[in-house]
């Protein structure tokens, strides 16, 4: 029997096993059996076969997103309405066959988006391009998720379905557990929170069922099983997703009010540029990036030439988004701004900037 067998086995047992307090162990066991299928048939251990053609796409930008979506779903199109570049549309599938990068301008900062090939049910498991759109998605900063308005909820799942397997977590924060393999002194479990899903015996069990007897275990939150394999593997990607409706145009205007209430998501019709500034809205918000401006001595903002940074950067990340020369020569910034209490503010290297803040870096004598 091979792993795809047994990872189809064992979906079939969750799935006809009734979910009460008597089989929590159980499924818990199921659930890591499956884990592991899943990683051994993704990376393969044994005798490397021939190469296959990847997306050689090289990084640019400030952020990169990633589009992913069956095929005719709007994606090349949309790629051509809110970039330069060209990808071509037609009404047949799989018109895209490779990676098609383009570049969106936005509040000065460049975000690079990819036009992905149509994935089909079964990608996880190779089907199609599907591993080489999963494996480019994974680098992304933010998944845009092209959905078609006029198709069932079933396109969704089956996408947020094919992302779990290879172990994309959507619009969600890693684990607040603590996990340290050892060289010996057995495992040492410690909660500090009462646990709904988990106990110490399946902790133990989950553990050495991948063959870890020695490991420190720190849960600080009320996890779930699925959690709890996430952090032993280590191998988890948690991505933004934004949840993109198109072709809104040929849908009654009620499911498109119940669309738009839906939690991280837009709606737009690409073909009659519909909504298309909100979704670049969305985008940058979702992107988690903010703009702050330089200021020399004696002369005005650049607010022509701001620097565009993650959320939650420091003065330091902004002096090395200069030049990185400029954290030897630094002895102190003045910042304008909502992240200060007065303006300027005297600040040091780890002062956390915000959107539309100016700073002024002051050097050494």
């Amino acid at each position: 029997m091979g792993i795809a067998e047994k990872i189809a086995d064992i979906e079939k047992e969750i799935a006809r096993t009734q979910k009460n307090k008597a089989t929590e162990y159980h499924l818990g066991l199921l659930k890591a059996k499956l884990a592991r299928y899943r990683v051994m048939l993704l990376e393969p251990t044994g005798k490397a076969g021939p190469k296959g053609v990847g997306f050689d796409v090289v990084r640019s930008g400030d952020a990169r997103v990633a589009m992913i979506g069956f095929p005719s779903v709007g994606k090349s199109t949309l790629l051509s309405k809110t970039t330069e570049t060209k990808s071509e549309a037609a009404n047949y599938e799989f018109t895209t066959l490779t990676c098609i990068p383009g570049k969106i301008n936005y509040k000065g900062a460049q975000i690079q988006l990819l036009d992905l090939p149509g994935i089909i049910e079964g990608a996880a498991q190779g089907k199609g391009r599907g591993r080489q759109v999963i494996a480019v998605a994974k680098s992304s900063d933010l998944i845009l998720m092209m959905l078609d308005a006029t198709k069932s909820t079933r396109q969704r799942e089956l996408l947020e379905a094919e992302l779990e397997a290879v172990g994309i977590r959507i619009n969600q924060s890693r684990p607040n557990i603590y996990f340290k393999v050892k060289k010996g002194g057995g495992i040492s479990f410690t909660a500090t929170t009462k646990l709904t899903w988990l106990n110490e015996r399946m902790i133990y069990q989950i553990l050495h069922d991948y063959k870890i007897h020695n490991a420190e275990v720190l849960v600080r939150e009320d996890v779930t099983v699925d959690q709890f394999i996430d952090v032993v593997l280590g191998n988890r990607k948690y991505i933004k997703c934004l949840y993109c409706y198109n072709k809104i145009d040929a849908i009654p205007i009620e499911e498109v009010d119940r669309l738009a209430r839906l939690p991280y998501t837009v709606v737009v019709s690409c073909e009659s540029d519909l909504n298309l500034e909100s979704l670049i809205d969305q985008m940058w918000h979702h992107l988690d990036l903010i703009r702050v401006y330089t200021k020399k001595r004696g002369e005005f903002p650049d607010f022509d030439g701001g620097l565009v940074l993650k959320r939650g950067s420091t003065v330091e990340g902004v002096c090395r988004a200069v030049h990185r020369s400029l954290i030897d020569e630094f002895n102190y910034a003045l910042v304008w701004g909502t992240s200060t209490k007065h303006s300027p503010q005297r600040v040091g290297l780890t002062h956390i900037v915000e959107d539309d803040d100016v700073i002024q870096v002051v050097k050494r004598k």
